[in-house]
């Protein structure tokens, strides 16, 4: 076994010999080259990515002893890239928890079979650097290492998602030089790095070496002052050196033109003042940014610089003089096949897609991301909210994980320099970011003098930003001492709360959630909730849904076939199963509708009406900085589908935060027709004018869409030009057959229901149809789930107590049929009668009145289920779409008339559930692609529904792979469906969206067509 201090079980032990915390650069021979950024064209930079020898050890118990020396033979080893993990490298075990620790909760000892991770590499000391200081920088480390250079102990460091730096001058020579480190899996920083998220190892960001001259820049802090008008900005270069040099500083605009410049002679600290008259600002609308360049002897370093200025007056959080709401995500680093390793092209892919869905801030949860992800930030436009890499939610006794009197650690001395070590490391790499405006002090660990402690070393070094910690709310902690703190802030309160806190006049503080609206499965299905009252009260300063992007892990089974993972799935233990998939986007960045409910949610212009028959609507600009200059409206009418009249509205002129009257000249051609359309829709279309870094022109921004005629969508039955034809029925063996010119139906008098439709021969049902409750409950439905479950609502079967039917006239039969629905050991959960009236041209009108039983849970739906055969792959309808709707979840969708094939009605989502019905629908038709199919209508708008899945299919598969395509179609036609809500970790789904009626009034029409005929 090595011989080795055991650093990794002594939290009063963070690192040996690392430098000390500093501002993130890296310096350039020039200017120009610094203006660039492209680091590998720095002389003095050398990346150290790529291979590495790398050899595993399930404990550092195993270690050999002597693996660093210069002499030790290492060619035998495996090839590792870095930066990478282990766990997706065929080492060690891949798991997911959410709170448990995957250790023994024992602070700060972690198991003596601790896995150990060596790795080594070979390199040739660039030329140039005789002479220089020569450092090595670490950007990521999970969770500790070891480090040493040609054999020699070199320094020890742990604190994972922060960078660590080492001057290694003395242990370099010209010619081979020999890196070596022992990275474990745990460490004492484990119990406060017990993030959501997969649990990794190893080094996963960039290692490189610096070249420094003896006497340089070794940090920099750009403080900046703004005038009360904003008129004039001063910049204050605060520089720290090693040794005395000359410092000038050149401060360029965003078109390189030198706007103001110093010069100082700079031994240990310093600062140059700079001046800008007239400065342009710096906000998430227009990322203006100068560079501030320092000339320092032969290096040429660049920082970004973005003239804002955050405050908070009267409880309201503003930005230059404006409030402003945060309209964000929370965002873990997650890749599909590089777990925490995160190329830039992929946080390009991400900020870009936020951009495009009106997302304007970022929470790092629950840790600082890359560096270059904030520079990233700081050009695309973004607020960000940068996150201590600091959770112990774990910490605690079972179920009071985060309860303060529980909670050791927060309040335990012998952590407190872990604590500040976390938040100093933070701010120290990322002050100088235009984008970093709220620090924060990391994610559920309690609430005690540790954090305190935090929150006053940020203060004393950072005044210029408010600071956060959800963990210190009042439901927590009481009267616990929060006064360094600026927000409030709150994880999945409900929209009551939200606005009861917004009312109360003894509340000073901004309210920020920095958690809402859990994005898990199909959800979250109450953001319009949410952010009508956030725009409503200014106290409420908006909030980051939870979460941005699911985080499986692209596998495959034993034959090839592709999915996504998530926890449990590589006989892991403990985990917390598919609650890592949570987010907006699947893991490969494919948005689900989430993500296009939150885009409109969050829309920059919104059209409200004023007067329709005038054609007049209220536009009004939600930007807070930028005008409606970039922005174009296309309008049109549509009549029952067809276009009848468009325009475009070029040239908008509604200043930040306000409005403006459209004026249409709207035809009204239909008032006095015979025959007026069924439906006559207005739409708006919000449009990019030009392309940008993050959008095409021409790219959507949001809609919004208005009915001008009261029709309901419905088509119009022609006027029959002779009597209905004659209605022939027949009591068989076989049921109640029913038969016309055309048609011929069987009602089933057992079983009080349809089991054979036809026309033309054509056979409409595969079985027989029956009434339904049940859906296969979706990740939101996660508590309540459990009620339905005891009910039995997913073993409803229904009894029939009677079936009778009468010939009413020549072309009429009705059948009335009283039943129930019910599971086991308890009552029915409804009672009520069917009645079905048939005509002779085959048209089936439904009317149900049911009773539902006092005191039941909401039910998850009701309505007819009915099962089509093979080939029944065509679906039309009116109503809204074209993806999924759910009465809560359906701001993104538009009323109009659609025709998808069956698979496209399907949303798919990792684990199934729930997925793909169409809110208020008007009519519909599932026929073949020759049209011949059934029709559907309802005497009010209904959910409708089709799919090759049953609910029952759905529910019972943990993956979206292992569902087994059904060749026939299944059809529900809904009274109601019970919303979507948040619940999965958030507040019950609100009440206006639950089935919860004690009576029920369903009245629908089914006629068997050939589409082309009619």
């Amino acid at each position: 076994m090595i011989t080795i201090q055991r650093n990794w079980e002594n939290p009063e032990i963070l690192h040996e010999n690392r430098e000390p915390a500093r501002a993130h650069y890296i310096p350039y021979a020039d200017a120009g080259s610094a203006a660039a950024g492209k680091r590998g064209h720095s002389p003095y930079y050398r990346t150290l990515n790529g291979n590495w020898k790398f050899r595993y050890h399930e404990s550092v118990l195993d270690v050999e002893e002597r693996f660093y020396e210069t002499s030790a033979d290492v060619s035998a080893w495996d090839s590792l890239l870095v930066p990478s993990s282990w766990q997706l490298n065929g080492y060690d075990q891949l798991q997911y928890t959410n709170i448990n620790y995957p250790i023994p909760c024992d602070p700060p000892y972690v198991p003596d079979l601790n896995p150990a991770g060596l790795y080594v590499r070979e390199f040739e000391l660039p030329e140039g650097w005789e002479g220089k200081e020569q450092f090595i920088v670490l950007e990521g480390v999970n969770s500790c290492f070891y480090l040493w250079v040609n054999g020699v102990y070199t320094g020890y460091s742990q604190g994972s998602r922060v960078p660590a730096e080492f001057n290694i001058t003395s242990g370099l020579h010209s010619g081979t030089n020999k890196i070596a480190l022992m990275v474990l899996k745990w460490c004492d920083g484990t119990y406060i790095e017990d993030q959501d998220a997969w649990r990794y190892s190893g080094i996963f960001r960039d290692v490189y070496l610096l070249a420094r001259d003896k006497a340089h820049v070794r940090d920099v802090f750009l403080k900046q002052e703004l005038a009360s008008d904003f008129g004039t900005a001063s910049l204050q270069a605060e520089i720290e050196t090693s040794g005395s040099v000359e410092v000038t500083a050149v401060l360029k605009d965003a078109k390189g033109r030198e706007v103001a410049s110093g010069t100082a002679v700079i031994d240990g600290s310093g600062t140059i003042a700079l001046s800008v008259a007239q400065p342009t600002l710096w906000n998430a609308e227009q990322p203006y940014l100068y560079k501030l360049f320092l000339q320092a002897g032969a290096e040429a370093i660049s920082f970004p610089v973005g003239f804002r200025q955050i405050d908070i007056h009267d409880g309201v959080f503003m930005i230059n003089g404006r409030a402003v709401k945060l309209k964000g995500v929370n965002r873990h680093d997650s890749h599909p096949e590089l777990g925490q390793t995160i190329p830039v092209n992929h946080m390009i892919k991400d900020l870009k897609l936020m951009k495009k869905h009106n997302i304007n801030t970022v929470r790092t949860s629950h840790y600082p991301n890359d560096p270059r992800f904030l520079d990233l930030c700081n050009t695309y436009g973004f607020y960000v909210i940068d996150e201590a890499d600091l959770e112990c939610h774990g910490i605690g006794d079972g179920d009071k994980a985060i309860d303060n009197e529980g909670h050791r650690l927060s309040n335990d001395p012998s952590w407190k320099e872990a604590f500040v070590d976390r938040v100093v490391r933070m701010v120290e790499r990322d002050k100088n970011h235009p984008s970093v405006v709220i620090w924060s002090m990391g994610n559920e660990s309690g609430y005690g003098p540790n954090h305190i402690a935090m929150q006053q070393w940020t203060k004393s070094r950072d005044l210029s930003r408010p600071t956060h910690y959800e963990g210190a709310a009042p439901h927590y902690n009481g009267s616990a001492d929060q006064e360094s703190l600026d927000l409030e802030s709150r994880m999945y309160s409900s929209v009551a709360y939200i606005e009861e806190y917004a009312k109360d006049e003894a509340n000073k503080k901004p309210l920020f959630l920095c958690e809402y609206s859990h994005a898990m499965g199909n959800g979250p299905g109450d953001l319009k909730d949410y952010w009508d009252v956030i725009y409503k009260y200014p106290k409420l300063m908006g909030g980051c849904v939870w979460e941005w992007t699911d985080h499986g892990i692209r596998t495959e089974t034993a034959d090839g076939t592709p999915f996504f993972a998530y926890g449990g799935d590589f006989g892991e233990r403990p985990h917390d199963g598919n609650f890592c998939i949570d987010g907006l986007v699947a893991p490969d960045r494919k948005p689900h509708t989430g993500l296009l409910e939150l885009k409109q949610v969050l829309a920059p212009v919104r059209i409200e009406l004023l007067d329709a028959q005038e054609g007049r609507f209220t536009l009004t600009n939600l930007y807070d900085f930028i005008d409606l200059s970039q922005v174009y409206v296309n309008w049109k009418v549509e009549e029952d589908g067809a276009i009848v009249q468009q325009g475009v509205i070029w040239q908008l002129d509604a200043a930040p935060q306000q409005s403006q009257t459209l004026q249409l000249d709207i035809k009204h051609d239909n008032e006095h027709v015979a025959c007026p359309p069924a439906s006559r829709l207005l739409s708006f279309s919000v449009r990019t004018k030009e392309e940008t870094v993050w959008s095409e022109a021409g790219d959507e921004l949001s809609f919004a869409q208005f009915e001008l005629a009261a029709g309901s969508g419905q088509h119009q039955e022609p006027e029959q030009s002779s009597a209905i034809p004659a209605l022939h029925a027949t009591v068989t063996s076989a049921g109640l057959v029913l038969s016309g010119t055309d048609f011929r139906h069987v009602f089933d008098l057992n079983l009080g229901t349809f089991r054979s439709i036809t026309k033309q021969e054509v056979e409409m049902l595969a079985a027989p149809a029956r009434f339904a409750i049940w859906r296969a409950p979706t990740d939101n439905d996660m508590y309540v789930k459990k009620q339905w479950f005891d009910e039995g609502f997913d073993h409803a079967v229904m009894k029939v107590y009677n079936s009778t039917w009468e010939t009413i006239d020549q072309s009429h039969v009705e059948i009335a049929v009283q039943f129930s629905l019910g599971g086991y050991s308890r009552s029915p959960f409804l009672r009520g009668e069917a009645k079905w009236r048939i005509d002779g041209t085959g048209r089936i009108a439904l009317e149900v009145q049911a009773q539902v039983r006092e005191g039941l849970v909401y039910l998850p739906r009701f309505g007819l289920q009915l099962t089509m055969p093979k080939g029944n792959e065509e679906i039309e309808y009116f109503g809204y779409g074209p993806h999924e709707s759910y009465i809560d979840k359906r701001q993104s969708v538009k009323k109009g008339h659609y025709l998808l094939t069956v698979d496209e009605m399907f949303e798919s989502y990792i684990k199934p559930q729930e997925n793909g019905s169409r809110h208020a629908t008007a009519w519909a038709i599932a026929s073949n692609e020759q049209g011949m199919g059934l029709r559907f209508e309802g005497a009010q708008p209904f959910s409708f529904h089709a799919s090759h899945y049953t609910a029952e299919e759905l529910a019972n598969a943990s993956h979206s792979h292992l569902l087994k395509k059904s060749k026939e179609t299944i059809v529900h036609l809904d009274y109601r469906m019970s919303g979507i809500g948040s619940n999965s970790c958030g507040p019950e789904l609100a009440e206006q969206y639950r089935l919860q009626e004690t009576s029920i009034h369903f009245e629908l029409t089914i006629k068997p067509v050939f589409k082309e005929d009619e």
